[in-house]
């Protein structure tokens, strides 16, 4: 047989990957080609986990296995993928596992990272109708900014500087769905990425290269430099415009300029101008992707996420009204028998007597609590480094078994060389607390939960909303809380003596506020 140009051997063995074909030994089916970014000869698909039956996002390496520099390269990618397993936010599809080729997997494929699937869409498709009302933009690109913020604490780097790599919810927030930066990304690209999506959601144009087919580039002056997405669009908000501008920084050094070096200051902006006016633009986040029709009950894989049954619908609605209407004839029937037995027994008795008190009104009854989802979190530290940020998601994962616990230390906070620790909490909208409940092995500690107005509080200026010195256990903190905050600070100020140290440990956070 002639041989083959080894030249063209990638580009052979990438064409093998098309839908239907599997990988890690048949586990993983190839369902769609949703992108791809060049930079690192990645290829990215919607797949089915057929061990777990469930759809996953792959981010595809892919290369000459013979080619040290490629090999190594996606190495690093992997090791990095790796290390963010245990990063857990909102933002972030969470990352499931790393695999190497294996047998049977194309000659081309020199490694695989698996990241639960993002339902929703493509953030192209977010902006096919125009671009975004700025404070739409500035809304549903809070999660992915502070889930750069988070991961920096915890000394990872997302990659979150591609198009194709973030994904819309169907709630409309803007997610890192395919992880796995590149070998020589760094925290300072995160930045230029945030700068860029942003710029992408005000102006409809990419600021950054590798640029998918089709997606219009970022204008630029005389002198080289990116034109303002307030020139392109003068109804953006100078902070907001000024704020994409400097994050995505110098093009000449890759470098960030104007002091914006960090997803908090970013997230900062956002959160001044996000708001929640609905336009034309944002109905496609709440839309399913085009194309293909309703999954069969039998259907082993799909090229398309389900789309809701009119039909089903329909039906379902009528049922739900016969049932009421039958609900409600059968509680009529219950009471129209139980007034008659009272008021035979008022007849057998004698008169009834009325109260005079003709103002009296029914007493209110008690306000209602509900639970708190904590939807991200991030460490909280006013001197030196923060404690175990990596095991911060354990806070709020609903899993006793699982814990945060502090470094440990020689000396009591405030007599030594740090004041606190913590972390601040997020929820999905402004709340009014009634209560936190701390699971916590470590009696003795003392907490504080305050107010914060951001992800990167000031604590001098937070309101204490309460106090308590934890037990053995569960240990519950009444909240006195005038006005809903979407943000606390969970602030440890003393620990517990452990071996002749001090150390505390806390194995869950449930929270509860007002009912709606």
């Amino acid at each position: 047989m002639p041989e083959r140009d080894a030249g063209d051997s990638t580009a052979d063995d990438a064409e093998q990957l098309t839908p239907g074909a599997v990988l890690d030994h048949g586990r993983y089916r190839l369902l769609e080609k949703v992108g791809a970014d060049p930079r690192c000869d990645a290829q990215l698909w919607r797949a089915k986990d057929g061990v777990l039956g469930r759809d996953v996002a792959l981010t595809i390496l892919t290369g000459d296995r013979s080619h040290s520099d490629a090999a190594s390269s996606a190495r690093r990618t992997l090791e990095r993928a790796m290390h963010a397993s245990t990063f857990n936010h909102v933002g972030v599809a969470r990352v499931l596992d790393v695999v190497t080729p294996a047998p049977g997997d194309p000659q081309g494929v020199l490694g695989v990272v698996i990241a639960e699937w993002t339902h929703g869409t493509d953030l192209i498709e977010l902006i096919s109708g125009g671009p975004l009302a700025p404070g739409t933009a500035a809304r549903v690109l809070q999660p992915l900014a502070a889930a750069v913020e988070a991961a920096h604490h915890a000394g990872l780097v997302l990659g979150a500087d591609h198009p194709q790599r973030i994904r819309v919810t169907p709630e409309g927030e803007v997610r890192m769905a395919f992880p796995g930066p590149l070998s020589t990304a760094s925290s300072s690209d995160d930045v230029r990425g945030l700068g860029a999506v942003l710029y992408l959601l005000l102006t409809g144009r990419w600021a950054l290269d590798a640029a998918p087919d089709g997606l219009p580039t970022a204008p630029t002056g005389p002198d080289g430099t990116i034109v303002a997405p307030r020139t392109l669009r003068p109804t953006v908000p100078l902070e907001l415009s000024t704020v994409a501008l400097r994050a995505l920084g110098s093009p000449d050094t890759h470098g960030t300029t104007g002091g914006v070096r960090t997803g908090a200051a970013v997230l900062r902006v956002l959160e001044q101008h996000a708001t929640f006016e609905e336009d034309a633009s944002t109905s496609v986040m709440q839309a399913a992707p085009a194309g293909g029709g309703a999954r069969e009950s039998n259907e082993v894989w799909s090229t398309q996420d389900p789309k809701p049954d009119e039909v089903k619908r329909k039906k379902l609605a009528i049922s739900v009204g016969a049932l009421a209407v039958a609900t409600l004839l059968v509680v009529g029937w219950i009471v129209a028998n139980l007034i008659g037995l009272v008021a035979g027994n008022q007849e057998a008795e004698g008169p009834s007597v009325t109260l005079e008190d003709g103002n009296q009104q029914p007493a209110p009854g008690p306000e209602q609590s509900v639970p708190v989802k904590v939807t991200g979190g991030s460490p909280f530290v006013l001197e030196q480094t923060p404690d175990s940020p990596g095991k911060l998601g354990n806070l709020f994962d609903g899993d006793p078994a699982t814990s945060w616990a502090t470094d440990s230390y020689n000396d009591q906070f405030g007599s030594g060389f740090k004041s606190g620790t913590g972390a601040v909490l997020t929820f999905a909208s402004p709340t009014t607390l009634r209560e936190v409940v701390i699971d916590s092995p470590s009696a003795g500690t003392v907490v504080e939960i305050r107010a914060a107005d951001g992800t990167s509080p000031d604590l001098n200026s937070s309101q204490v909303l309460g106090k308590q010195t934890l037990s053995a256990g569960q240990t519950t903190i009444p909240i006195e809380a005038a006005q809903p905050t979407q943000h606390v600070i969970v602030w440890l100020t003393q620990l517990a003596p452990t071996d002749g140290k001090f150390q505390s440990r806390i194995n869950e956070i449930t929270l509860a506020g007002s009912a709606a």
